[in-house]
C-alpha cells in the first residue's frame, strides 16, 4: 500500500496538506528531517504514515502525558499497533507495554524523555529495529526557546546511544535562533532538510483588547462570548485569577468548565471530555490544557492574562480554527498582569547561589528533609510566596544534571557538588536576559491591535 492509499483508507483524506507529503517521503528515504509547522497542520500524520510503511519501530518522544493519550487512541482506531509508556500508568500496564516492545509487536511507541533512565526500557527497546526517532515539541530542547525542559537536553546523547537513527524534529513555534539550536542539541547536521511553513495561519484573526482591572476584563470577555458562536478556551497564568473569573461567570449564568493543576485528576478529565463533546463548550484553563487535544472546531481562544512569550502565545492561540474555518484569538491586555510574568521569570530560573544552598541543605540536613519534605526546605530557605517555585526547579535541575538522585524527599541522595553549566553565573545571566527579552517582546505585541505583523517578523529572525 503506498502513502496515498494509506492517507485515503486510514485518514479519509484525498490529498496531503502543505509539506506533509514531502516530509513523509524524506523520512521514508531514511533521512532526518526538521519540520516547523503551525498547530493544526497535522504533524502526527507525518510520522504515523511512515510507521505503517516501516517494518520496524517508530519511537516518539513527547514532553507531556496529556500530549500522548489522544494520539495513541487515534492511531489505535486507525489499526496501528501503538502504545505509550509513562509515569501515569500503573506498574502492570507499563510491564505489558514493555513485553509487547520486547517482542517487537509495536509499530509506534510514545514515551517521555524520562523513560530513557530506565534500564528495563532500554533492554526492551534494543530488541527492535528503530526506523525513526521522532522528537515532538522539539523547541523544548533549546535553552533559548519558550519551554525549555532539562530532560530534553539529554536527547542528543540518547540519539547517539541509539545509533544516530533517522530523526524527525517537530515543532509549531521556533525562531531562527531556536531552530539552529535544536539541530545542535540533537546532533543533527546543518544540512538537515527543513520544512518551515511559517507561523501564521490565514484563517486566524488576532486582536488585542486593552483593559483596566478584573471587572473590565470580565465585561470584555462577555462581549466576545456573545459575539462568537462555537467552542472557546480562556487561558490564565494564575489559578487564583482563573477561579475568580469562574465565580464571576457563574453569577452571570454562563456555563463553563475549569481545568488546572490543583484539581483532582478525575475532575480535570471530566472537564476535558465535556469540552471535547460540546461544539459550544467553554473552558477556563491554565496553559497545559490543549496540548494534544483533538478538537479542530475551537472558534475562539482568549488570553485572560499576558502569556510568557510570543511562542507561548502563538502556540496557544493556534489551537483555534484547526479545521481551517475562520477563528479568533483575543489577548485581554492589562499592564498590571505583566508583574505576574516577571515573578514567573524570576522564580523559574534560580540563581546558582540558590542552587548551591538547596544542595547544601540536602547534604547536611537529609534526615530533616526526609521528615519535613518541601515545607521544611522552604522554611529553611526563607521564602513563602505561593508562586515561588525556585525550590522545585532547583531540585529538578540538580537531579537532571546528576548531582542528586531520587524522586522525592524520601528517596533523595546527594551524589556530587554542583558544577558546570548548571551553576555557571555568566550562562545564568545570559538565559535571564533572553527570558526578559521575550517578555518585553510579548508586551510590545500586546500593544498592537493586530499582532500578526509582529508575529511574522519575530519568527523570521
Amino acid at each position: 500500500m503506498n502513502i496515498q492509499e494509506i492517507l485515503e483508507s486510514k485518514w479519509g483524506y484525498q490529498s496531503f496538506r502543505g509539506d506533509q507529503e514531502k516530509i513523509i517521503r524524506t523520512v521514508l528515504d531514511h533521512q532526518s528531517v526538521f519540520a516547523v509547522q503551525p498547530t493544526g497542520f497535522g504533524k502526527s500524520l507525518c510520522f504515523q504514515i511512515p510507521s505503517i510503511v516501516f517494518k520496524g519501530l517508530t519511537l516518539v518522544i513527547s514532553p507531556l502525558i496529556a500530549l500522548m493519550k489522544d494520539q495513541v487512541d487515534d492511531a489505535a482506531n486507525k489499526g496501528l499497533k501503538v502504545a505509550a509508556i509513562h509515569s501515569g500508568m500503573d506498574r502492570e500496564a507499563r510491564e505489558k507495554v514493555l513485553k509487547r516492545l520486547a517482542q517487537q509487536e509495536l509499530q509506534l511507541l510514545y514515551v517521555t524523555p524520562e523513560r530513557f533512565r530506565k534500564e528495563d526500557f532500554w533492554q526492551a527497546l534494543t530488541a527492535n529495529k528503530l526506523e525513526l526517532l521522532v522528537v515532538d515539541e522539539a523547541h523544548c530542547i533549546s535553552q533559548w526557546g519558550h519551554d525549555f525542559r532539562p530532560d530534553y537536553s539529554r536527547l542528543g546523547e540518547i540519539r547517539q546511544r541509539l545509533g544516530d537513527p533517522p530523526t524527525m524534529a517537530l515543532t509549531a513555534t521556533a525562531t531562527q535562533e531556536v531552530q539552529r539550536d535544536i539541530l545542535v542539541q540533537l546532533r543533527l547536521p546543518e544540512t538537515t532538510p527543513l520544512f518551515d511553513a511559517g507561523a501564521l495561519r490565514e484563517n486566524l484573526v488576532l486582536r488585542t483588547v486593552e483593559v483596566y482591572g478584573h471587572d473590565e476584563k470580565v465585561r470584555s470577555f462577555v462581549g466576545i462570548h456573545h459575539q462568537h458562536l462555537g467552542a472557546k478556551i480562556v487561558y490564565f497564568a494564575l489559578i487564583s485569577t482563573l477561579e475568580k473569573f469562574s465565580r464571576d461567570l457563574q453569577k452571570l449564568n454562563i456555563e463553563h468548565g475549569v481545568y488546572h493543576g490543583q484539581l483532582p485528576d478525575n475532575i480535570r478529565r471530566r472537564s476535558q471530555e465535556a469540552f471535547l463533546r460540546d461544539p459550544k463548550g467553554l473552558i477556563l484553563a491554565t496553559p497545559a490544557f490543549g496540548l494534544g487535544i483533538n478538537k479542530p472546531d475551537i472558534r475562539v481562544v482568549v488570553h485572560g492574562e499576558v502569556p510568557a512569550s510570543i511562542e507561548a502565545y502563538y502556540q496557544e492561540v493556534g489551537r483555534a480554527g484547526r479545521d481551517g474555518q475562520e477563528a479568533y484569538g483575543y489577548l485581554l491586555y492589562d499592564e498590571d498582569d505583566v508583574a505576574i510574568q516577571m515573578d514567573f521569570l524570576k522564580w523559574s530560573s534560580p540563581e546558582p547561589e540558590f542552587i548551591f544552598r538547596v544542595y547544601q541543605l540536602l547534604e547536611y540536613n537529609m534526615d530533616k528533609v526526609r521528615a519535613g519534605g518541601l515545607d521544611y526546605m522552604r522554611g529553611q530557605l526563607l521564602f513563602y510566596h505561593q508562586r515561588d517555585f525556585r525550590l522545585e526547579t532547583a531540585l529538578n535541575q540538580l537531579e537532571r544534571f546528576g548531582f542528586i538522585e531520587g524522586k522525592d524527599a524520601k528517596t533523595w541522595n546527594c551524589l556530587e557538588y554542583p558544577n558546570g553549566e548548571l551553576v555557571d553565573e555568566s550562562l545564568h545571566k545570559k538565559r535571564l536576559v533572553q527570558q526578559q527579552k521575550k517578555l518585553l517582546q510579548i508586551i510590545e505585541l500586546s500593544k498592537q491591535e493586530d499582532p500578526r505583523a509582529v508575529i511574522a517578523d519575530y519568527f523570521s529572525k
